[in-house]
Formats: structure tokens, C-alpha cells, sequence
């Protein structure tokens, strides 16, 4: 198993480090991190260094830093235009999709999201999604940490299609696939997922005129949950990242 990894503001730029603050107490007093064992550590914009525990006590470790890289952002970008869902499917989304390799995410609030962020709610839904994906980051190792963009109507996610590479809309009622679309070598790809009921037809119709083209995943019909997921993991193998 590779070591594990925590998120912290800075990179460390001596040889030794200490280890504090949430990400220490989880390192030291849940993970238990002992003298001798490996980490990394992550600013979340590309920088990874690894290091060795020196000496553990409660909530904290002092670390020996072992190298330091930087690793460059993705190119193309995978972004997701994520429809606002009800209860915990938005958030499940958000963390699988984190894992696979997302890098942006768009909160989108269709005309059929069924669930609506308005003030203190809406802030702490989106707070939320924040820490899902951070969490995710943190569990699949990743040295940068996805955009969560602020919350998008129909007419903000049409002018950020019309200015991506390749602009996608997943709906069942597709014929092209996913699989077949011609993929950049530069820019931005964008990908919408609609909500629970799914992306109306005058959503279709403003999407389609900012240039985006409608794909299918397959013959079955996803949850909101679960096609921007299926829709990345496509793309990550046709980008010869998988």
C-alpha cells in the first residue's frame, strides 16, 4: 500500500518539518503514524514532497523530508458541469468523481434540481462539497486538488461550453457515444450531467447553441450520481491516462 498523504497549505523547504494541526492529529492520534514510517505530503497545486516520521506524540509528528516534486496539471482538463441533486447523491458524486481524476466542478442548478442552494443552505452545501472532494483528493493520493467553482445558472454554464474545446451534453436520447468523440489535445473538456429528472429541452436547446454536442455513456440510463464518473473514466482511457 502507498503511504499515506495529507493536504497542507505549504510545502515544507528545509530538511525536517513538523507535522501539525488537523492533518497532524490524523496522522499521529487516528493513523497512528509511528517513528520509521513513510507519508507524503501535498499543497493540493501540484507539489508532493515524501517524508519520514522522526518522532510521533499527540497530534503531531516531526518529519525527516525525504524529496520534493512538482507535477504538472492535467492537459486537457476534465471538467464536469455537475446538476444539483437531492440529498447525499450530489456528494457521492463529487468524491468519486475527485477520485478518478476531475479537475474542475461546476455546481449546476438545473431547472429540474430538485434540491435548491439559497443562502446559509446553499453556502453549506457548497462547503461541503469542498471537503468532500478534499477528502477524496487526499484518499486517492492526488497532487492537486480539483476547482469547486461556484454555483452556475443555465446561462453561465452555456457561455463557459461555448469557450471550451470540446463541449459535451450526456443524454440517453443521444446517438453519438462517448466513446467515438474526437478528443483535444489541448483546452478544456467539458462534460454536463443533468439532475435527477435529468436535462430539460430548452437546457438542450441554449447548450446546443453555446456548441455543445449531446453523447450516450451506453444503452442504460445512469443516476446523477454515477454518469460523471462513468463519463471520466471513458475520457481517462481515451487520453491514455488509464
Amino acid at each position: 500500500m502507498s503511504a499515506p498523504r495529507f493536504l497542507v497549505d505549504e510545502l515544507p523547504s528545509g530538511e525536517t518539518s513538523r507535522l501539525a494541526g488537523p492533518e497532524g492529529r490524523h496522522a499521529a492520534d487516528v493513523q497512528r503514524l509511528r517513528p520509521g514510517e513513510q507519508l507524503s505530503l501535498a499543497d493540493g497545486r501540484g507539489g508532493v514532497a515524501t517524508a519520514t516520521v522522526i518522532t510521533a506524540e499527540r497530534g503531531a509528528l516531526e518529519l525527516r523530508v525525504d524529496g520534493r516534486w512538482q507535477e504538472p496539471p492535467a492537459d486537457p482538463r476534465l471538467v464536469v458541469v455537475q446538476g444539483i441533486g437531492k440529498g447525499d447523491r450530489s456528494e457521492l458524486a463529487v468524491q468519486a468523481m475527485t477520485e478518478v481524476g476531475v479537475d474542475e466542478i461546476v455546481p449546476w442548478a438545473a431547472a429540474r434540481s430538485v434540491t435548491r442552494w439559497q443562502g446559509d443552505r446553499g453556502e453549506k452545501a457548497w462547503r461541503r462539497w469542498g471537503s468532500t472532494a478534499r477528502e477524496a483528493a487526499k484518499q486517492s493520493r492526488r497532487a492537486w486538488l480539483p476547482v469547486l467553482s461556484d454555483p452556475a445558472n443555465t446561462a453561465a454554464v452555456a457561455a463557459r461550453l461555448a469557450t471550451a474545446a470540446v463541449a459535451l451534453v450526456l443524454h440517453e436520447e443521444a446517438t453519438d457515444r462517448l466513446s467515438g468523440v474526437p478528443l483535444p489535445a489541448t483546452g478544456e473538456v467539458v462534460v454536463v450531467v443533468g439532475p435527477e429528472g435529468g436535462v430539460a429541452p430548452a437546457e438542450l436547446s441554449v447548450f446546443a447553441e453555446a456548441g455543445a454536442h449531446q453523447v450516450r455513456l451506453g444503452g442504460s440510463v445512469l443516476r446523477t450520481s454515477t454518469a460523471g464518473v462513468a463519463a471520466l473514466s471513458v475520457l481517462q482511457a481515451r487520453l491514455h491516462r488509464w
